[in-house]
Parts: structure tokens; sequence; C-alpha cells
């Protein structure tokens, strides 16, 4: 079994907390379930859910590099060198990222967020779509950072082959039917791909 669940903002992506925190188990009454990877508290959208172990493992290990496609809402404007910088992967203190996929995009089609985002009168907010293929701690907040362009709010769409489609905040949907094999087909197929970013903009080696 797996669950799409569209995680809220300000929702922890375990099923516990401290007394006023708002957990997993205020949505999903599906009995033992349990994250294949994680969503930062003041994140939102697509969250994946299993009771299958090697599911679990498959999704959630960076060895399997499984790509995830966050759409990021930033306060400035993008130029192409900052997009280009996105792409071909930023210094961040724990070293370079990986080479990603990084677009503007028009505002997405989505749901007002609980509490609003704070913005700036003065300042233009633009959007952007930028897939990864890792998953260290704030990732895409600080890449976005590094290129002058500080997210202020942040929702992730796709998780490998599963996508958020048109769940609304708190919703899920449940895939009893999975095909195992076509499963590991898909990771397999992501060892031979080449990098997410386009040929054009990967730099050369010297």
């Amino acid at each position: 079994m797996l669950i799409l669940f569209n995680k809220p903002y300000g929702v922890l992506s375990q099923f516990s907390g401290q007394e006023n925190d708002r957990t997993l188990a205020d949505y999903i009454t599906v009995p033992a379930v349990y994250p294949a990877g994680r969503l930062d508290k003041d994140s939102e959208g697509l969250l994946l859910l299993t009771d299958q172990g090697w599911l679990q493992d498959l999704i959630s290990h960076p060895r399997n590099k499984f790509p995830k496609t966050y759409w990021s809402q930033v306060e400035g404007t993008p130029t192409p060198d900052a997009l280009q910088a996105l792409q071909t992967g930023v210094l961040l203190k724990d070293g370079p990222t990986k080479p990603g996929s990084a677009l503007l995009i028009p505002e997405p089609h989505i749901w007002p967020r609980e509490p609003p985002v704070r913005f700036r009168k003065s300042v233009p907010t633009s959007w952007i779509s930028l897939t990864i293929r890792e998953g260290r701690n704030r990732q895409v907040r600080r890449m976005t950072a590094a290129v002058g362009l500080p997210t202020l709010r942040l929702i992730r769409s796709t998780v490998g082959p599963w996508q958020l489609q048109d769940l609304q905040p708190g919703e899920y949907h449940r895939l009893d039917d999975l095909d195992k094999a076509k499963i590991l087909a898909y990771a397999k197929s992501l060892e031979d791909k080449q990098p997410l970013v386009p040929a054009r903009h990967r730099r050369r080696r010297h």
C-alpha cells in the first residue's frame, strides 16, 4: 500500500510530537504506515507513506536518487544566471549541490496558505520549479537563498513517478494495487539516466 498525502503547512512529517504540534495522526487514520522520506514542517505538498519496508527504503534512501520536484515561491525575479546556477549546482556549507532542473513558471493553481505568506509590497515574487535528486536538510531553501532568491513558500509536487495532482491540503489518496516489478524497474532506470540539467548548461571539465 502507498498513500499520497498533501501535507499542510505547519504539520510534522511524523505521527507524534509535542502537545500543540499538528502531526500525521491528525489526518491519516490508516494503521501501520510510515513516511517514505520527509517534508519540513514549513513546507507543503506531496508526502508518501507506506506499510511496505522495501518501498519505504527504495523511496527514501539517497542512493536511489528519486527525483523530487518543488514549486518555490521566491522573493525577487530570477535572472538567467541564477536559474543556470540552480541547474548546474550551487555551493552550500555542506558542499556543492548536484545538477538539477530549474525553470521559471507561472503561479501554479494552488490553495491559499494558512497562515498567509508575509510579502514585502516593494519586492516582486516569482515561482520556480526545481527538480533535484538529493535530500539534504532544507536543501531547496538553501539553494534559492544562495542565488539571492529567498524562498517564501515551498510545495513539493512530485516524488519519483507519483504526483500531487488535485489533492487538497490534508487529503490523501490510497494506492492498494502496487506493481512492485514496475516500481523496481523505474528505480533501476534512474541509475542510467543523465543529469537533470540540460547538456548546454553542464559545466565543462578542464
